[in-house]
């Protein structure tokens, strides 16, 4: 099962996930997608992981999540916008194999068994991007996230700390 959360920066969407996560087990799994770019994006990553309890087991992967042993688990994977970065440098900034490629994985997810907490940017609700190369990442962020949403069984968008559910499982 996916369950998609999303929203915008500082919208409590990872906090949101692992309180979730930690409600359906006492030993979650956290997918950290992240590539450390830079000192700052390090820090950032720090205080994640100092967040997290002893309870959660840690995997890093940049690509192939569903190659991880995730399978049976109750996983956050945080998040598909650092996902996609990752896909769309490793495929020259081509929207559409990058496209390919993301929904290739949305789907090897789908089919193991589990549930798969996907955690997603909402970037495009900001200023429009001034280059091109942020546009195209803006439009393969909003395809990529209509593909995890039609996939999901429960969407949230997390708005100031609080969950709006877009789609629940019945």
């Amino acid at each position: 099962m996916i369950v998609y959360v999303t929203g915008g920066t500082r919208s409590g969407k990872s906090k949101y996930a692992q309180q979730m996560a930690l409600q359906l087990t006492g030993n979650p799994v956290y997918v950290a997608t992240a590539r450390i770019w830079d000192d700052d994006f390090a820090k950032r990553v720090e205080r994640h992981k100092t967040e997290r309890g002893s309870e959660w087991t840690l995997l890093e992967s940049e690509q192939n999540v569903h190659l991880l042993p995730i399978e049976n688990q109750v996983a956050v994977i945080d998040c598909v916008t650092l996902w996609l970065t990752n896909l769309f440098m490793s495929n020259d900034q081509d929207i559409d194999k990058s496209l390919i490629a993301f929904k290739a994985e949305i789907d090897s997810l789908e089919n193991l068994k589990g549930t798969f907490i996907v955690i997603s940017n909402e970037i495009g609700m900001g200023v429009h991007a001034e280059t091109e190369i942020g546009r195209k990442f803006t439009d393969l962020q909003g395809w990529a996230n209509q593909y995890v949403a039609g996939k999901a069984s429960e969407a949230i968008f997390m708005v100031s700390g609080l969950p709006f559910y877009l789609k629940r499982s019945t």
